[in-house]
């Protein structure tokens, strides 16, 4: 019996997860890229992304978990080149080569595309983290993630603006990255979410902006999923700054519009943290530890201005 095209991309997608999540109970890192992430005439925002893996405090063993979904075939070759986990994820009908600018037609068909391809991951039984390129990892997340206070808990959202409360769905969220757990809920929620796309009250909205106002409709009450919002302490960003390198976990280039600007202050990221680490705070035998620090002083030292994002 002769295979469908379904069926092999059921294949290479089902050998691409199973390869990121090998040994780690179905649970992987899932990012996504397109050439005009991985092109450049210096560093690229895939190369910072990848760096902040080589640079952060045992952060580098996650690579290997880390599975990279491209959107075109540039993306696709410089993933496979690089030899990181890769899956070719093609749109009929679309090119997502191009940057695509917040809120253009582009922006909006590649983020409801990536919206509708984490909902099959999860049919699948598979648990993950969903990070942009433009996130960068400093330490590792999932101790906190997965730690045995959060077993019970379905999906996890990072934040542009933490307002003191990890249960209080008026955080404003960013699905730029966030962990969540495969489950009949989770589906349920993936799927009403994406079915929205269609919906002419949100055909201009951007995927995360419906997933919010599907929040406040009480859907994921309705649900019944239990839903937890990272604190920009460990999960910071340009919107609101982690205050305390000793605790940040990661940085996001959110509230940034454009890749040229998120690369020359991601680059200013990287650099703080370099500096960071050069210093004698938490450092034993030469190493960054998980030790318990000088928080004063740690707190004392602060990110750079984000100046080409802000301009």
């Amino acid at each position: 019996m002769s295979s469908s095209k379904e069926d092999v991309d059921y294949d290479e997608l089902e050998k691409a997860l199973m390869g990121a999540s090998k040994g780690n109970n179905k649970t992987m890192i899932i990012a996504m890229v397109n050439k005009a992430y991985v092109e450049g005439e210096n560093k690229t925002m895939l190369d910072l992304f990848l760096e902040s893996f080589w640079l952060g405090e045992g952060t580098h063993y996650l690579l290997d978990r880390l599975l990279v979904v491209a959107v075109d075939p540039i993306a696709f070759d410089r993933c496979k080149f690089l030899r990181l986990h890769c899956y070719k994820l093609v749109v009929e009908g679309v090119d997502f080569g191009a940057e695509q600018f917040f809120m253009s037609k582009g922006f909006l068909k590649m983020m409801w595309s990536r919206t509708r391809f984490l909902a099959d991951v999860l049919k699948r039984g598979y648990s993950f983290i969903f990070t942009d390129t433009d996130v960068m990892w400093l330490r590792d997340p999932f101790p906190i993630l997965t730690s045995p206070n959060r077993t019970n808990v379905d999906i996890q959202f990072s934040c542009d603006w933490f307002k003191g409360n990890p249960w209080k769905e008026s955080n404003a969220i960013n699905t730029g990255f966030y962990f969540v757990r495969s489950n009949k809920k989770t589906i349920s929620l993936f799927e009403t979410w994406h079915a929205m796309k269609d919906n002419s009250s949100y055909t201009k909205m951007k995927e995360q902006d419906v997933l919010v106002s599907l929040m406040r409709s009480g859907l994921l009450t309705q649900l019944g999923l239990k839903t937890r919002f990272l604190e920009t302490l460990y999960f910071s960003g340009f919107c609101q700054d982690s205050k305390d390198f000793g605790s940040v976990i990661t940085v996001h280039a959110n509230c940034c519009v454009s890749i040229r600007a998120k690369v020359v202050d991601l680059v200013v990221v990287l650099r703080d943290w370099k500096n960071f680490k050069a210093t004698n705070i938490g450092r034993k035998d030469g190493l960054m530890k998980n030790i318990s620090i000088d928080e004063g002083t740690a707190q004392n030292i602060c990110w750079s201005k984000h100046a080409a994002c802000r301009r």
